[in-house]
Formats: structure tokens, C-alpha cells, sequence
């Protein structure tokens, strides 16, 4: 029987997933920048397979954020903040990353600014009703 996935393996891989869909990348792209298959870079976003600190390093070049990034959100035992569970789960979804390249393919930071602002009222129009 397969030993079960660590969940800090598993919250990594989540991260290199949602960096990946970000910028638009395939599996593919990713795995030829690391010399790997995309079966594996499937792998190591289940969380199937652990990676590496020399890998994660490579990937946060090519993803192009820091380390810390595939570790924020991850609840401390003394936390147990389901916030966060809830919240990594957010950013996830696949409305949530089509909205964010939408926002970064706005060049004109002041339209951006309104954007939010629109953004803003709206949820706060909403919660009025």
C-alpha cells in the first residue's frame, strides 16, 4: 500500500501549480526548464512525489518568486488556522487565476487601481443586499 502524501509535499505542490497556472505555463514548458517530464512536475504538484531543495530552488528561478513562496499558508500545529486551508483553497481556483492574469494584463496601473476600487464596491454593493 502507497504511503500517503505529506501535507507540507502536498501544499508545495499546490504552490508550484498555482505559479505555474499564473503565468500561463504547462506542464511542459515547466518540466523542459528543469530538465524534467511533465509526468513528474504532476508528480510533485500532487504532492505524489517530494522535491527537492535543489529543484525548489531551480523552480523558484524559473517561476521567478521566492522560496517562502510555496511555503506561505501553510497552518502552524500551534495555529491550526483553517483560515489559511480555506484561503490557499481560494487561490486555486480557476476563476481566481483567470481573474489575476486578467488584472496583470491591464498595463495601465491606474486602470488596475479602478479595477480593485470596482472590485471593491461591488463585493461591498453585494453584501448591502
Amino acid at each position: 500500500m502507497p504511503a500517503k502524501s505529506h501535507p507540507v509535499d502536498v501544499h508545495v505542490g499546490a504552490r508550484v501549480k498555482l505559479r505555474r497556472q499564473l503565468l500561463g505555463m504547462s506542464q511542459t514548458e515547466l518540466g523542459n526548464s528543469l530538465d524534467l517530464t511533465f509526468q513528474q512536475v504532476q508528480k510533485y504538484e500532487k504532492g505524489t512525489n517530494r522535491i527537492s531543495a535543489s529543484k525548489l530552488h531551480r523552480m523558484a528561478e524559473v517561476l521567478d518568486v521566492p522560496i517562502s513562496f510555496f511555503f506561505d499558508g501553510i497552518p502552524t500545529r500551534s495555529s491550526g488556522d483553517p483560515e489559511s486551508t480555506n484561503e490557499a483553497d481560494l487561490m486555486a481556483r480557476s476563476e481566481t487565476i483567470a481573474l489575476v492574469r486578467a488584472y496583470y494584463s491591464i498595463d495601465d496601473d491606474a486602470v488596475r487601481r479602478k479595477v480593485i476600487e470596482l472590485l471593491r464596491t461591488l463585493g461591498r454593493a453585494e453584501e448591502a443586499d
